[in-house]
């Protein structure tokens, strides 16, 4: 049989760049290894977790560029695992390496301005918002926005960190800390039934594939637990992957892409936020699908053609944070059909995402009542 010959294919025996070295890291650099490519990650920390069954890392800061320039001249495709990647760095390799996700996807989705101007302009539906830098102007936003809404910076910022919940105007006092970091969104609260986040994929000639709706339950601003397929209309769920698409089109998606969204009361689908990169909702495809998010990013990345994921079973994935590490350690005797993960970091403290457990189910509510009986979650 010929070689697969198709403009951006990188063959088995490539080697993947990747900038970051968490979770998320390590899981393309296993699926990776799988499929017999190379790995390098780029990442301060020594042993990180994606250092730790990579090839190679080169330890350094991600924004180093003599350090970017090592790892485009070693690879053969540049990816990465969080948005806050500096864009000049990549933009100087652009012609020594393949950045099939290029930088424009970057631009757009560190900003939360940029973003949720770029999903209106798509036509698509978001929260109300404005662009905030200060107190006089975070003051008449609310005006207009109203209460309850959320302060948020427009770059950085994740699990609850970098934004304040404002239910009256005696939170204004509160924003103090998220003002001084520069520019700033107000969005508008949207009142939903549920969240829920689909991954989508595309590949340089034009493939697209998305994964089953995950439905999304949040604890402290961080993400407690994912139910797939999401407990919503079968017309939903469809709606929910075609809006996906759509994004992934008018982005020139190459890679993958989490699209984060709420479900209101009337069926109406507003699109929250976009995550380039795997997700954390994607993360019941490890054992769920008969191909993850990581391997369909790996794919498209390279180019390799787009397998249609198909989910072999319900699951529901559980994050395991710090303060949940030890009770989730003693179940691991009690539960053998539960999938157990540890990403291996060397700190642990609470609410750092430690690991996850996936639990492939007939019964989801059944499931569901399964993991609040461990009261493991409880704190």
């Amino acid at each position: 049989m010929p070689t697969l010959t198709r403009a951006g294919y990188i063959p088995q025996g490539g080697t993947i760049g990747i900038i970051g070295g968490g979770q998320l890291g390590q899981m393309m650099a296993l699926d990776a290894k799988y499929v017999g490519m190379k790995v390098i990650i780029l990442d301060p920390t020594p042993n990180c977790p994606a250092g730790q069954c990579a090839d190679d890392q080169i330890v350094a800061p991600y924004e180093d560029k003599q350090a970017i320039e090592e790892l485009a001249k070693r690879a053969d495709v540049l990816t990465y695992e969080f948005e806050n990647v500096d864009l000049a760095a990549l933009e100087a390799v652009a012609d020594q390496v393949a950045i099939p996700q290029g930088t424009e996807l970057l631009r757009i989705t560190k900003d939360r301005i940029r973003e949720k101007t770029f999903l209106q302009e798509a036509g698509l539906s978001t929260a109300p918002f404005a662009a905030v830098t200060n107190q006089a102007e975070l003051e008449a936003a609310v005006t207009k926005i109203g209460y309850p809404s959320v302060l948020k910076t427009c770059e950085g910022g994740y699990d609850g960190h970098g934004q304040v919940i404002l239910k009256s105007a005696a939170d204004l006092a509160k924003c103090t800390d998220v003002l001084a970091t520069g520019n700033c969104i107000l969005e508008g609260w949207v009142k939903f039934d549920l969240e829920c986040s689909v991954m989508v994929a595309r590949n340089a000639n034009q493939e697209i594939v998305t994964f089953p709706v995950s439905e999304n339950i949040h604890q402290n601003e961080i993400l407690h637990l994912s139910i797939v397929p999401a407990r919503i209309s079968t017309a939903l769920q469809e709606r929910a992957r075609e809006m996906a698409k759509q994004i992934a089109e008018q982005l020139d998606l190459k890679g993958i892409l989490g699209v984060e969204m709420f479900v209101a009361h009337d069926g109406r689908i507003y699109i929250n936020e976009l995550a380039p990169r795997p997700h954390n909702s994607g993360h019941f495809s490890l054992e769920a699908c008969d191909f993850s998010q990581f391997a369909i990013h790996n794919r498209a990345i390279c180019n390799w053609p787009l397998p249609q994921p198909t989910l072999l079973k319900p699951a529901v994935m559980v994050n395991v944070l710090g303060q949940h590490q030890k009770g989730v350690a003693a179940l691991i005797s009690h539960k053998p059909t539960w999938h157990f993960h540890d990403y291996g970091k060397a700190d642990s403290r609470v609410n750092r995402k430690m690991g996850h457990v996936t639990i492939l189910t007939n019964d989801l509510d059944a499931t569901l009542e399964e993991i609040a009986a461990t009261h493991v979650w409880d704190a």
